[in-house]
């Protein structure tokens, strides 16, 4: 299994980034999709979910109304389109998979995933 995570950068304060995340190896149809992220000194949080079978997506309270989590399940990739970025949003971002079910409160976890992308960095100037 792998994970391809790319779209990243330096954006000014007010902008916009999507990131994509492309999974191989696995194909199997009960699965999830997370973000997460990890700014310098801080512990790496979540930021959202998304199912492969459809239902809720839960999102950080920190980027509800900014972000918006999608996938294509063609490519089987997922994506991260983030608007109105803040210098806050500045970290590396992750995304990570779940093969098999999880509930909507373990895919907030980042313990409840079994592989993980490079990373991408994300840097937003005031």
């Amino acid at each position: 299994v792998q994970l391809q995570a790319s779209g990243g950068g330096l954006v000014q304060a007010g902008g916009s980034l999507r990131l994509s995340c492309v999974g191989s190896g696995f194909t199997v149809d009960y699965h999830a999709f997370g973000w997460f992220r990890q700014a310098p000194g801080k512990e790496r949080e979540f930021v959202a979910s998304i199912f492969w079978g459809g239902g809720s997506t839960p999102y950080a309270n920190s980027v509800k109304g900014r972000f918006t989590i999608s996938r294509d399940r063609v490519k089987n990739t997922a994506y991260l389109q983030m608007n109105s970025l803040k210098p806050e949003d500045t970290a590396v971002y992750y995304c990570a998979v779940r093969i098999g079910r999880i509930t909507t409160s373990q895919s907030m976890r980042d313990s409840s995933y079994d592989y993980w992308g490079q990373g991408t960095q994300v840097t937003v100037s005031s």
